[in-house]
């Protein structure tokens, strides 16, 4: 059997289920494990105050965040020499962490190190399941905060390597991660180029109605849609999510600003992936025609959301890519030597 995803949320499924059952079923046929209750506050461990190994190559290392928290990042060096090119990750949406599957997830990225950023509300090391995110997460969980808490870390994580060798870096956004991309892009010294995996690219609003299409859902997206624009307080809880969360999603911009962004872009789906609609990913890869910069698309025929298959893990394939780009980086993210565009 291949990987099973990297704790891929789906956010939109549990927006449309009816009693929640279909979303969560979908929910938990792409997560890592569905049986780990979140930890209750009192229960997590202190605050780490160094780095700390996590059972593999990855060590969890705590980086500072905004309005004085702390988020843990895992963190790894190349596995092979030479190092050619560092991964920042930006995982996908829910409350479990990479810390169980991040050695095998990654495995494929050999001359790369690899850093992963985790919400400072998030347990690294956690394996809960989207339905069974503790009501701390569900009010401390936005958009906006998320922004704020991983540009503090980067900055954070640029000082600490001032004076090190330079390694040209790929900022890489999973599923959610995909929205944060933009905004994170201007703090990463050497940014060669974008990575988006299981994102459509488009405003979360656009690609929810695509999705809300697909499934015979248009009266749920309405309900929702009157439930972030009314008078409900923040921290009312619909579909699973706070108002607030809602409220920030429908007016956060993503594909404005991924047309826009100066660096190379390569997008990655799977064309079974039932959580995001193809229509959605088909739109944005149109929109793309017209950037200035590279853009280049990969489509994986039999895979889902996290880019599985019966008995293969597509995301190895991606990172043999991304070995090969870094082998002749001067042909660029999206040069001849990956055979990428237009594929």
């Amino acid at each position: 059997m291949g990987l099973p995803p990297a704790a891929l949320q789906a956010r939109f499924a549990r927006a449309f289920a009816r009693g929640r059952r279909a979303g969560l079923a979908l929910v938990c046929a792409g997560l890592w494990a569905c049986a780990v209750p979140a930890p209750h506050p009192s229960d997590r461990s202190p605050p780490m105050v160094g780095k700390a190994p996590i059972g593999s190559a990855f060590v969890a290392r705590p980086l500072p965040a905004a309005d004085g928290l702390v988020l843990t990042a895992l963190e790894r060096p190349a596995r092979a020499a030479p190092a050619r090119y560092r991964v920042i990750v930006v995982p996908g949406s829910g409350c479990a962490g990479m810390a169980a599957i991040a050695e095998r997830y990654f495995a494929g990225l050999l001359h790369a190190e690899v850093l992963v950023l985790h919400k400072p509300w998030v347990d690294a090391q956690a394996s809960t399941p989207a339905d069974r995110c503790s009501d701390d997460f569900v009010q401390a969980d936005a958009l906006v905060a998320w922004r704020a808490h991983a540009i503090a870390a980067l900055r954070a994580d640029a000082r600490d390597r001032a004076g090190a060798r330079p390694l040209p870096q790929l900022l890489l956004g999973i599923s959610e991660g995909a929205e944060l991309l933009p905004a994170l892009a201007p703090e990463i010294p050497h940014l060669a180029g974008l990575v988006v995996i299981g994102s459509s690219g488009l405003d979360p609003r656009d690609a929810l109605a695509l999705q809300a299409a697909q499934w015979g859902a248009s009266a749920s997206l309405q309900a929702l849609e009157r439930a972030q624009a009314g008078p409900l307080p923040d921290t009312t809880v619909h579909e699973g999510r706070s108002v607030r969360y809602w409220r920030e999603l429908w007016q956060w911009p993503l594909a404005r600003p991924l047309l826009d962004a100066p660096w190379p872009l390569l997008q990655v789906w799977g064309a079974q992936d039932r959580l995001v609609p193809q229509a959605a990913y088909q739109r944005f890869r149109g929109l793309a025609a017209s950037r200035t910069a590279p853009y280049c698309a990969r489509i994986f025929s039999s895979a889902d959301h996290g880019l599985q298959r019966s008995g293969h893990d597509d995301v190895q394939k991606l990172w043999a890519w991304l070995e090969q780009w870094a082998r002749a980086p001067q042909d660029g993210l999206c040069g001849v030597g990956l055979r990428l565009q237009g594929q």
